[in-house]
């Protein structure tokens, strides 16, 4: 009965898909998946992945992994992106492929401040094994499940659909906000429908606002010696769903740490740790989202883990390339 329970409910949940978009903790360590205005905005090759298993004290939930690459190419005043995200629900019940490619446009406004504009476009790839659902025609009154091939209908396992998104960012030295807009054509993401522009099946446009600053806590002529705070505020939104993620990184040397604390729609959610290591071109993070509302119970709470490369390009004159923006990174 558990397994006829757990298999409905997918089902229920796939075929009308009012799924959210996957999020990260460490959404500054997948930069591009944030916002894809951040392509090129470090000035280097920055090579990045994040893998997150989420609501741990629950038996085959929500893990994702996304994977990205960006560069600065001065000739363009550009930045060039692409980008990979998995995601899987159930142990496999809805998988979710995603492919994409960015471009962002440098725009120095002032000797301080500059501005960039990205563009994301993807393909997205949903499927489901239909063979890990039970229907009532393989159950049994006495025996209970008798593994017999099920006469429901069959509908696809497999639909792929393009996707697109946009953001903008404003940075200097010390201060940076932006806004990213995902999913912008609301594509159709129905197994069954698949002509459908009903509401319940559409893919609904997720609006991203961010901003943060670094304050020098401890001022020297030698970065290493320096001491950063950086608070930071993050506000998502997706149908009549919100967060808010609001904390502050400090950062020394090799080492950063951060606490957040998420409050969405409905209730205060968690409150997320993070503990970062920095070395000459490689950066490695964990966080922990300790779940602090009515479900903590149940779900316990989310690890992540991220890494990242970063690859010094030739040095081109300020002028030419704009400053490279200066966020928390580990």
């Amino acid at each position: 009965m558990e397994r006829l329970f757990l298999s409905t409910a997918f089902m229920f949940v796939f075929l009308n898909a009012f799924a959210q978009d996957p999020q990260l903790s460490q959404f500054y360590a997948s930069p591009i998946y944030t916002n894809p205005a951040f392509a090129g905005a470090a000035k280097k090759i920055r090579i990045a992945t994040n893998a997150r298993n989420q609501y741990t004290g629950l038996n085959k939930t929500y893990r994702t992994s996304v994977t990205s690459v960006d560069a600065y190419v001065p000739k363009m005043q550009s930045g060039l992106g692409a980008i990979v995200a998995i995601d899987q629900a159930g142990d496999g019940y809805l998988t979710t492929l995603s492919i994409g490619g960015i471009y962002s446009y440098n725009l120095p406004i002032s000797r301080n401040w500059n501005a960039n504009f990205g563009l994301k476009a993807e393909i997205q790839q949903k499927s489901y094994d239909f063979n890990k659902f039970i229907f009532g025609d393989q159950l049994d009154p006495v025996l209970g499940y008798t593994g017999k091939p099920s006469a429901e209908i069959r509908p696809s396992e497999l639909i792929l659909f393009p996707n697109f998104s946009a953001g903008a960012l404003i940075y200097s030295e010390n201060f940076y906000a932006g806004f990213a807009v995902n999913n912008l054509t609301e594509p159709n993401q129905s197994f069954v429908l698949s002509n459908s522009i009903a509401e319940p099946y559409i893919l609904p446009r997720r609006y991203t606002a961010h901003m943060g600053a670094n304050i020098d806590l401890k001022k020297s002529r030698f970065e290493s010696n320096r001491i950063y705070l950086s608070p930071n505020l993050l506000f998502m939104s997706q149908r009549d769903f919100y967060q808010v993620n609001v904390g502050t990184y400090i950062k020394k040397q090799a080492l950063t740490a951060g606490v957040w604390f998420r409050q969405t729609s409905r209730n205060s959610d968690a409150i997320i740790f993070l503990l970062g290591l920095r070395f000459q071109n490689f950066r490695v993070g964990y966080s922990y989202d300790l779940t602090i509302s009515n479900a903590r119970t149940a779900t316990v709470g989310s690890h992540e883990i991220s890494l990242g490369f970063d690859i010094k390009t030739k040095t081109r004159t300020r002028s030419r390339m704009g400053r490279p923006i200066k966020c928390p990174e580990l």
